[in-house]
């Protein structure tokens, strides 16, 4: 098993308040660890009242696994989000505290930054402004600074974290476990161990899901990993909940499927190897064109309410 913390890199990134910054980052594939503090300021461990004064920029030290995501694609996502052209300010946050920067410590980065930086300027008719120099500091934030919102998911950020795409999203397979066939036997209903473990289908407009409209996310039933968002659900008419696509890339699997004489793609989930439904293309074109018929057995919803109680409030922002 590769040892994931020995090989990993980093990268410290400065784009207005640390808290956004931090919230975004953590939710995207191959981000290892994040942690906010203040860089590159003329004090040693700063408090949050001092850095207006200190020289000190609001930071995320991002942790990030170079096999799983390129320090060239971390700074395309982090030029999504700022306006790297204004000095001083990011949203309606003003001061020396919330301007953009790029900070490294690895000579090596400094290629990669100019490379990219030289490609954004080719966005803007203004130059951009945003720092990039080595880490000469960094100081980790004070305890309720990290992961604020993770902690308070409807506390205030300057970016559009529900704008995350999904081949962006960072879900951890370690985290979900799937019990043995033993106690899914018991703990599923008849229906449920069908349509998950034998591939079976249910019957339309008689599942759970089919016109459910309410917000939240729809988790693999076995294992709890989030699979659907109901902000990509949509009435296709067939009697079975449609998504235009899983809440990331990677949480599912497609299989060729040849079954009663037909040519199909099945849709599996990942960590718990079920049966889900399948994926058609005649989906709403204009949101991709894809539709994932899947069984409502398969699934558990959990409401927009009641997602921080059960685990799963960093989501909270990407549910629209």
């Amino acid at each position: 098993m590769t040892d994931t913390k020995n090989q990993m890199r980093k990268i410290w990134l400065a784009g207005g308040c640390f808290w956004g910054i931090e919230a975004y980052f953590a939710r995207i594939r191959g981000v290892v660890e994040t942690n906010v503090g203040y860089a590159n300021g003329h004090t040693a461990n700063p408090r949050y009242e001092d850095i207006p004064f200190t020289g000190h920029v609001e930071a995320v030290e991002i942790s990030y696994d170079p096999d799983l995501i390129s320090l060239e694609k971390l700074l395309t996502y982090f030029f999504e989000i700022i306006d790297p052209t204004v000095v001083n300010r990011q949203g309606p946050d003003v001061g020396t505290q919330y301007r953009t920067g790029i900070y490294y410590q690895d000579k090596s980065d400094l290629v990669v930054i100019e490379k990219l930086v030289a490609k954004e300027q080719e966005k803007y008719n203004r130059p951009i402004v945003t720092e990039i120099m080595p880490l000469e500091n960094y100081s980790q934030a004070e305890e309720y600074h990290q992961d604020y919102l993770q902690k308070h998911p409807r506390g205030y950020c300057h970016i559009d974290l529900s704008a995350i795409p999904t081949d962006k999203v960072n879900t951890d397979p370690v985290k979900y476990k799937k019990p043995p066939l033993s106690v899914l036997k018991q703990r599923l209903t008849p229906l449920q161990y069908d349509v998950t473990q034998e591939n079976a289908t249910e019957p339309p407009f008689a599942n759970e899901y089919w016109d459910n409209k309410r917000r939240g996310i729809y988790v693999d039933i076995t294992t709890g990993e989030p699979l659907f968002l109901s902000s990509d659900k949509f009435d296709s008419g067939t009697g079975w909940p449609s998504f235009t696509k899983p809440i990331a890339d990677d949480v599912v699997v497609q299989k060729e499927d040849r079954s009663h004489g037909m040519l199909r793609t099945e849709v599996r989930s990942r960590t718990g190897d079920n049966h889900l439904g399948h994926v058609f293309n005649d989906g709403p074109r204009e949101r991709g064109g894809l539709r994932y018929c899947i069984n409502s057995a398969a699934l558990r919803f959990i409401p927009v309410e009641e997602m921080e109680k059960e685990g799963y409030g960093e989501i909270i922002p990407l549910v629209k």
